[in-house]
């Protein structure tokens, strides 16, 4: 494995940073170096996080626009200018079957899962561009394209996400911001606690890492491309990136 990269005097802003994974990316990241926010709707949880990594916890709802707006400049007058973004905020669907789902409750999953990440794009993508600078990771799942999937309020929702993420990845592509999508993987959390002890678990410590590297710079020539924290090694990734690029690699296409 590749020596961790130092991110010393990046700002990080990690959105559903108060247990599962976005916890583990806060934490990564501010073990190389950075100063990070972390912004979750339960308070305890958030709170402790930020303790942990001498962070700044933020309290609110990504699916909230002045909610978004807030955290930004709360991260921003507390830490200095946001450097990296990573939309890990979630929540998972239903179990019960489709035509008994509550309305609201599947439309929700959207709302956070999709439009959270949207609305601190748009708010924090201008203020990139304007210093030149800013990398965003967006979370997606497996459950986007794995054709067993039958939650269809999460599994759209990251497929949706994943979509966004490459359209977005292109418009910038001649702007210094680049924006990743990635998969941690099957990774035991609360949300998927009821897969159980058989499950093909993910290593936690995975997707951690690999954010870490993104933030790094060293992957922007992947920008756009579906990284895998698991079955993919970002390290060969990046020495193969002519490669992927040619071949369009490491992208959800109809192949006929």
């Amino acid at each position: 494995m590749a020596p961790a990269d130092d991110l010393s005097g990046q700002v990080a802003l990690v959105t559903g940073g108060g247990r599962g994974i976005g916890r583990s990316i806060a934490l990564e990241l501010a073990s190389g170096g950075a100063r990070v926010a972390v912004s979750a709707r339960s308070r305890t949880q958030v709170e402790e996080t930020a303790r942990e990594i001498d962070g700044l916890p933020l309290v609110g709802d990504v699916s909230d626009r002045d909610d978004v707006q807030r955290i930004i400049d709360e991260t921003e007058g507390g830490l200095g200018p946001i450097d990296l973004l990573v939309n890990n905020a979630g929540v998972g669907g239903s179990p019960e079957p489709f035509w008994e789902h509550d309305v609201e409750a599947w439309w929700r999953v959207l709302e956070i899962n999709l439009l959270g990440p949207f609305l601190l794009c748009h708010a924090v993508i201008p203020r990139m561009l304007d210093r030149g600078t800013g990398r965003i990771v967006n979370i997606g799942s497996g459950s986007s394209y794995l054709p067993n999937s039958r939650d269809t309020s999460y599994g759209a929702s990251k497929a949706a996400l994943g979509r966004f993420s490459e359209n977005l990845a292109n418009r910038l592509a001649e702007t210094p911001v680049r924006v990743f999508v990635i998969s941690p993987g099957l990774v035991r959390t609360a949300m998927t606690e009821r897969f159980g002890d058989e499950a093909p678990w993910t290593p936690p410590e995975l997707a951690p890492r690999l954010v870490r590297v993104l933030a790094s710079g060293r992957a922007d020539a992947l920008a756009g491309r579906y990284l895998h924290a698991e079955h993919d090694d970002v390290e060969d990734l990046i020495r193969r990136v002519d490669e992927i690029r040619e071949q369009d690699l490491n992208a959800i296409r109809l192949r006929r």
